[in-house]
C-alpha cells in the first residue's frame, strides 16, 4: 500500500472470518461490569469503517453502532471528543441507556436521537478519530482500518462527483483530517489493522484482511 507519510506499514497480513475477528475484538476488550465493552473503528475517509462496523455488530449478538458523524453533525468536523464522552461513552460506561441529542440536533431541530439501550454486550463506535487519545481511557479495544492513499482518493472522488459532498467541503474535511491523525496517530494504540484495501484474495462477503499494528 502507499501510504501518507507518518503512518506505518502493518503486517504480515492474513485472511480471516469475519466471525472469527469480532470474537477475537470481544475478547480483547475488558468491560466494565454491567456495561458493554465498548469498541472504536477507526480509519481515514471512505476507508470502509461503516461496513466494517455494521459486520462486526452483526456477527456478536448484542451489539449495537453509533456513528461520530451524528454527533459531528453541524457541530466541528474533529471537535467533538467531549460530546461523545459526556453524552453517550460515560453514560455507557456507567451501564445506563442513552437517548442522545448532541447541541445541534436541537439548534436545527433535526429529529430523533442517538440510541444506546442497555443490555448490549458490544457498542461499536465508527467515524474519523473515533480511537483518539482523548477517548482512549473511555474505550476497551480499537482497530485501524488501513489504506491504500490513491484508492481512497479514488473512492472520494466517486463521492464527489455523485454528489455525497461538494469538492469545496471535500477539500474542508481534508484540510482537517490529515493533520489530525498525522498528529494524534491512531493506529499507535490499534489492537488490530484491518485492510481497507486489500490486497490477499477473499471473501469479501465473509472475511476479512487483517494484520497485528504496525507498533508490535
Amino acid at each position: 500500500m502507499n501510504l501518507p507519510p507518518g503512518e506505518p506499514p502493518a503486517g504480515p497480513w492474513r485472511v480471516e472470518p469475519v466471525a472469527a475477528v469480532a470474537d477475537l475484538l470481544a475478547r480483547q476488550a475488558r468491560p466494565t461490569a454491567g456495561s458493554p465493552a465498548i469498541l472504536a473503528v477507526d480509519g481515514r475517509s471512505s476507508s470502509g469503517k461503516t461496513t466494517l462496523s455494521r459486520r462486526l455488530a452483526a456477527a456478536l449478538p448484542g451489539a449495537a453502532v453509533v456513528h461520530t458523524d451524528d454527533i459531528a453533525w453541524w457541530h466541528a468536523a474533529f471537535d467533538w471528543a467531549d460530546l461523545l464522552a459526556a453524552g453517550i461513552l460515560e453514560p455507557v460506561r456507567s451501564g445506563r441507556a442513552v437517548a442522545y441529542r448532541p447541541p445541534a440536533w436541537d439548534a436545527r431541530d433535526r429529529p430523533g436521537a442517538v440510541r444506546v439501550p442497555t443490555g448490549l454486550e458490544l457498542l461499536v463506535v465508527e467515524g474519523v478519530g473515533s480511537s483518539r487519545r482523548a477517548l482512549a481511557h473511555l474505550l476497551d479495544a480499537a482497530v485501524w482500518i488501513q489504506s491504500d492513499q490513491a484508492e481512497l482518493e479514488r473512492r472520494d472522488a466517486v463521492r464527489v462527483q455523485a454528489g455525497e459532498i461538494s469538492a469545496e467541503d471535500y477539500a474542508s474535511w481534508m484540510a482537517e483530517e490529515r493533520p489530525f491523525l498525522a498528529a494524534d496517530r491512531p493506529w499507535e494504540r490499534a489492537d488490530l489493522v484491518v485492510a481497507g484495501t486489500p490486497g490477499l484474495g477473499h471473501d469479501p462477503a465473509t472475511e476479512l484482511v487483517v494484520a497485528d499494528p504496525p507498533s508490535r
